[in-house]
């Protein structure tokens, strides 16, 4: 088997797989998405169908997850999810299970103009409601340092105030340590519900400036729904982001750990604690400003 440390993923091992392990597909053309993740690498196959490839193993621990509890969630959700028709099998040319999926049309909101932002977080907010009434038996259990595990939060506390020391000189450093300690003092005293585990404006579809579907499910498990929270201060600003938090019936505690979660990632993209690009700094910049100033204008009117 290759080592999966040297595993190129192309349009020619795409090919290769599909017409080793469905070769009633072996006609149809393969081409890389527009704009394709990071965890997975999508290609089309057809007009109708995409491939997913982990990019690495721990990303390919969550195929079989999708592959069992997507159809299962499908019937119950306001919007389109993922539909798998296949699930590849590893071989020589490649060591991981992988997926074939349907296509759903639209641009991730990442790109894509959106018609009315209220409008959208309304439609998010209905989305992330349902998720999180769906009956959880039997649902995964997730690492107990994920975003969405119950008392995770504590998991970061180093290195989040190692970030936070680091820029000390660039942010509010009292504020964002406030913000932190703040989000410490709470816990989800509740039962566990289902996630999405990493909704943000690259895994949201839209479709004639509407939200229309909500894609990789990858993180999708059982547990604190604050992870889900986090596109409040990534995405949404002002009165999109009043909208979506007015429509999710959480409670303070929740929502501060939603926000902690936010800036938690922003700092250590900022501070240089993890590989990111230009574009991911940039974007942690302004979601440390969105945290830092709303917190702020929360305390004022509280």
């Amino acid at each position: 088997m290759s080592n999966p440390e040297k595993i190129h993923i192309d349009v020619t091992l795409v090919r290769r797989l599909i017409a080793t392990q469905f070769p009633q597909w072996k006609h149809l053309p393969v081409q890389p998405v527009k704009i394709g993740g990071w965890d997975n690498r999508t290609f089309h196959l057809g007009d109708q169908m995409l491939v997913r490839l982990p990019s690495a193993e721990e990303y390919a621990m969550k195929v079989e997850k999708e592959q069992k509890w997507l159809p299962k969630l499908a019937p119950l959700l306001p919007l389109p999810i993922p539909t798998p028709l296949a699930m590849g099998e590893p071989n020589d040319s490649y060591p991981w299970h992988w997926s074939v999926y349907r296509w759903i049309e639209g641009e991730t909101a990442a790109i894509s103009p959106i018609a009315n932002m209220c409008d959208f977080a309304t439609s998010l907010a209905h989305f992330l409601t349902v998720l999180q009434h769906i009956d959880i038996t039997d649902g995964p259990i997730l690492n107990p340092e994920s975003f969405s595990s119950i008392g995770a939060l504590a998991s970061y506390d180093t290195q989040t105030r190692q970030a936070i020391s680091i820029l000390q000189d660039k942010v509010d450093a009292d504020v964002a340590t406030e913000v932190w300690e703040a989000a410490l003092k709470t816990t989800w005293q509740y039962s566990s519900v289902w996630v999405h585990g990493d909704i943000s404006a690259g895994n949201l579809l839209v479709k004639q400036g509407k939200l229309s579907a909500v894609i990789d499910f990858g993180g999708l498990g059982v547990g604190d729904p604050a992870c889900d929270l986090v596109i409040a201060w990534t995405f949404f600003r002002g009165p999109s982001r009043k909208t979506f938090r007015a429509l999710l019936p959480l409670d303070e505690g929740t929502w501060a750990h939603g926000r902690a979660w936010a800036l938690w990632k922003a700092l250590i993209v900022a501070a240089g604690l993890t590989d990111t690009n230009t574009v991911e700094i940039a974007q942690s910049w302004r979601t440390i400003e969105e945290v830092l100033a709303d917190y702020k204008c929360n305390l004022y009117f509280s």
